[in-house]
């Protein structure tokens, strides 16, 4: 008898600890919220994510941050720092702090502008021709191939000096030149995907092309495109500011920290006026490497094979 009490005691008990492990299971994370405390481990990812909201923040309210009018001219000229100028004088006699300010303007839009751009336009026909095939497949790779055969900073500047080197036409060029490797990225992905069950099940339930393609393919090609768009704007930053130190990027009086850079290709400037090329690229450094640094943490983050454990 004390034996069959026991047993009763524990049927009796047993439902209590299942309904604990049910209300447990029901508590589980979302995909969301599993990405999210991933990313959030990867301290450099969240230190990235800082720097590039005060960048956001800093273009965005630069009239009311900046010190100066970035376009006045004084009359100083290459002044070194003080505490009229913070950061001294170009030798325009412009307050450099100032230009800097303005200056995280271009870069943002350049950044941003251009990445959306390469991403629809690869998005797209990645998405084509990696859903259809056959000779779809063919010419647009073909395409790709052709211009990723073409040295990419040479093929910018000769467009960019047809065109003419202004801010806007800058981030069309970027957009349009550089959509070959998210194309690429995107086509293998669909070609992954479309061998899928769900896909299949689409197809014999009589869902339209666009719909499969683009509500079903697509969404789960989100992550990679993601990641790949991230190092996208490092990458555009560093054109443009490539571009403006050259000349044939954005041209004077706007503030970029690349034509900001232009001063520093004399060896006077270079040793003995630091203070005019010191902080446009100790900015262009700091925010690729902030960039870079998100791109690394949302591509652990979003890494299928750590989100199925």
């Amino acid at each position: 008898m004390p034996m069959l009490e026991t047993e009763m005691k524990k049927g009796i008990e047993s439902p209590t600890l299942e309904s604990g492990n049910s209300s447990d299971f029901s508590s589980e994370e979302t995909p969301f919220q599993l990405i999210w405390k991933r990313f959030m481990k990867h301290r450099l990812a969240v230190a990235g994510t800082i720097v590039i909201l005060l960048v956001i923040f800093m273009a965005i309210f630069a009239p009311l941050l900046a010190p100066k009018d970035p376009y006045q001219v004084f009359e100083e000229f290459s002044a070194p720092p003080s505490s009229e100028h913070w950061l001294g004088t170009d030798q325009v006699g412009r307050d450099i702090f100032s230009r800097l300010i303005y200056a995280s303007r271009v870069s943002i839009l350049v950044g941003i502008g251009a990445v959306l751009i390469y991403t629809t336009i690869g998005t797209i026909l990645g998405a084509i021709s990696g859903y259809f095939g056959g000779w779809i497949d063919i010419v647009i790779m073909r395409l790709t191939d052709i211009f990723m055969s073409f040295p990419s900073l040479m093929l910018i500047l000769v467009v960019v000096s047809i065109m003419g080197p202004n801010l806007w036409n800058i981030i069309w060029i970027l957009g349009l030149l550089t959509w070959p490797s998210a194309a690429r990225l995107v086509r293998g992905s669909v070609l992954s995907l479309k061998t899928v069950d769900f896909v299949k099940s689409g197809i014999v339930l009589g869902l339209s092309t666009p719909r499969i393609l683009f509500q079903h393919i697509l969404p789960n090609v989100i992550a990679p495109i993601l990641v790949h768009s991230t190092f996208g704007i490092a990458a555009a930053i560093i054109i443009e500011a490539s571009l403006s130190f050259l000349g044939m990027g954005v041209q004077p009086p706007t503030a970029s920290w690349g034509n900001m850079l232009t001063d520093a290709q004399s060896l006077t400037v270079l040793t003995d006026q630091p203070w005019l090329w010191v902080p446009p690229g100790v900015l262009i450094i700091i925010v690729v490497l902030a960039i870079n640094f998100i791109g690394d943490g949302l591509r652990d983050a979003l890494d299928p094979k750590t989100l199925s454990k």
